[in-house]
């Protein structure tokens, strides 16, 4: 059974036997707002291009490498983005990035998975969000996170990953920040390391 994840919770990414994850994935799902109608019937859909993006941050906390749309896979080829959806449209995941946890540099701490609009959409225009681990290796989701927060931001600094103590935990962030790209949110990645 998946755990539904509140804003601030963390939780271990260890399978119910004890062991330890070794392939995961971070799904993002999202539809937009039906514009116009009649009391909610009728309207048009629009079209909103969400890009989920990791940035890998080392032990210092500083910037290491990013999987986005523009780089599809980590130069080592531990984390891999299945491709950019430009509209939101259809069900389930909108969006995934692939980790192979086994794979990601000792030098690596942590996972920081950020959404952007880089056409400027706000939250306050779409709905049904969510961010989720999927074991790969089985299809079951592990931990769901509804992206609840809509407003006017153009950013959500959603979650992260990273080594405590010898495991990987994931701390579901949920923090709307501004910003078209993820280099765009230098100071709000840095305030949850």
């Amino acid at each position: 059974m998946a755990v539904s994840l509140v804003k601030g919770q963390r939780i271990s990414l260890k399978k119910e036997g004890g062991d330890g994850l070794r392939h995961i994935v971070m799904g993002l799902g999202w539809d937009a707002k039906k514009r116009g109608g009649f009391f909610g019937f009728g309207g048009t859909q629009q079209e909103i291009d969400l890009d989920a993006t990791c940035v890998f941050f080392d032990h210092e906390n500083n910037y290491v490498n990013v999987v986005y749309y523009g780089q599809l896979q980590s130069p080592d080829g531990s984390i891999k983005h299945t491709g950019d959806n430009r509209t939101g449209a259809g069900e389930g995941d909108d969006e995934q990035i692939i980790v192979d946890l086994t794979s990601v540099p000792a030098t690596v701490k942590t996972l920081m998975f950020v959404v952007n609009s880089y056409a400027g959409h706000t939250f306050s225009e779409i709905e049904n969000s969510f961010c989720r681990v999927v074991d790969q290796s089985t299809g079951k989701e592990i931990a769901r996170y509804d992206l609840t927060c809509n407003g006017p931001h153009t950013a959500l600094v959603m979650a992260k990953i990273y080594r405590h103590q010898g495991e990987w935990k994931m701390h579901a962030i949920g923090e709307s920040a501004h910003g078209k790209t993820f280099a765009d949110l230098g100071p709000d990645m840095a305030a949850h390391l």
